[in-house]
């Protein structure tokens, strides 16, 4: 296993303005590649997910969304509204690679760290905006959450069942926002080592609802060249049939699917018996099947109700065809598909150590450092020394307000 300095992205510096979810996943992810990420909080009460919740080594521990997206982080406390905390700011950025921020629109520009004031001051700094709507257009202005832009991108009509829509479970518009704004940042990075990008740093904006959009474009390619707006079907597939949940006779849920014709004539014949329905003409291909999918689903339904989950599992298998468990959270924290492939890892955070999943990527030599949670303020000093201030002029910051109180770890 390589060195932690042996890291994909070592001595790469990100600095990020960020709060909630979409910015913090896209520095998370480059602190898991091994960049140092200083987090610029602010001093009353830094990044509201903080105060989500305290069931993390709690009560009065930590929130879960926090400790999910801000391992492997530096925090430091700066006003931004004082001259001298713009001012450290500004020397952070001097030997920084990029800025990720995700404050409200038009923020960076009013603070005079737009696109146009990076190229001047920091041509070398990679900006990264990522915000609800993207600029440019009739919703620009607004406010953005992850559900607000679900519901907007269309991502909550193809969730739930008709007439009754859901958010998916997981913040995905804020998930992927910000992987797409950490692959970004790597390309460019690659771009710059490979002397590809010249001159001053290209700006990057990323927006919640374009990156929905995307992930809706299955959905919205089939309603623009069909004019049928699909109806939500659950845990089911408007894609493809028959694919879904079913009840087995030991009170669990599994989960079936077929992907093609082929599968469909193994379900059919090998797992419930039913050579009938794969000989009828009605089923023969998956659009039929889909026109027919109430039919089918009753079929398989009726034999999975007949059968306890695992001897399901096994016939399943044995045909060839996909098949599931459908688990609680409680559940897959137990599995034990993450058990024997090792994927836990202790962590640790201001209120002591936790276990957290590594990260998905499994790149041979080379484990992700997962680094600790950082404490409101933890890095303050330390970054600040690191830029050659002294203890007298730390004590001045603090005292003039432009850096948060000294951190005190707790017992």
């Amino acid at each position: 296993m390589t060195q932690s300095g042996s890291a994909p992205l070592a001595g790469i510096t990100i600095v990020a303005m960020e709060q909630a979810v979409s910015a913090p996943m896209c520095t998370r992810v480059l602190a898991d590649f091994g960049a140092r990420v200083i987090k610029i909080e602010n001093p009353r009460g830094g990044d509201f997910a903080r105060d989500y919740d305290d069931v993390v080594n709690g009560p009065g521990g930590l929130a879960a969304h926090f400790v999910w997206a801000n391992r492997g982080k530096e925090s430091v406390t700066l006003d931004l509204k004082s001259p001298a905390g713009m001012d450290i700011l500004h020397r952070l950025l001097d030997g920084a690679d990029a800025l990720v921020s995700n404050l409200a629109p038009g923020a960076t520009a009013r603070m005079g760290l737009g696109p146009e004031d990076l190229r001047e001051r920091h041509p070398n700094v990679i900006g990264v905006e990522i915000d609800g709507y993207g600029p440019g257009g009739p919703l620009s202005h607004k406010r953005a959450y992850d559900l607000l832009v679900q519901a907007e991108s269309g991502t909550c009509a193809a969730t739930g069942y008709p007439g009754m829509p859901a958010k998916p479970g997981p913040p995905v518009a804020d998930i992927s926002s910000g992987l797409y704004s950490a692959l970004s940042i790597m390309a460019l990075l690659l771009g710059r080592a490979r002397g590809v990008t010249e001159g001053p740093m290209p700006d990057v904006a990323v927006s919640l609802f374009d990156t929905m959009t995307d992930i809706m474009g299955y959905q919205l390619t089939y309603t623009q060249h069909s004019g049928i707006d699909q109806q939500p079907l659950g845990m089911s597939s408007p894609a493809v049939a028959p694919y879904g949940a079913f009840g087995t006779r030991d009170g669990q849920t599994v989960v079936l699917g077929t992907t093609n014709d082929r599968e469909w004539q193994r379900v059919a014949r090998e797992i419930i018996d039913r050579p009938d329905l794969a000989d009828d003409a009605r089923y023969a291909t998956n659009p039929d099947r889909c026109e027919h999918r109430d039919e089918l689903n009753a079929a398989i339904e009726s034999w999975c109700a007949q059968h306890d989950l695992a001897e399901i599992q096994k016939i399943a298998d044995a045909a060839g065809i996909g098949n599931s468990r459908y688990n609680l959270p409680s559940e897959v924290i137990v599995h034990p598909h993450l058990q024997a492939r090792d994927r836990w890892r202790p962590v640790q955070t201001p209120k002591g150590e936790i276990t957290a999943l590594r990260p998905p990527p499994v790149i041979a030599g080379f484990e992700q450092p997962m680094g600790a949670v950082p404490g409101l303020g933890e890095h303050t000093d330390s970054v600040l020394a690191g830029l050659g201030l002294s203890d007298d002029d730390i004590a001045a910051l603090r005292a003039d307000g432009a850096i948060g109180p000294a951190y005190q770890r707790s017992e």
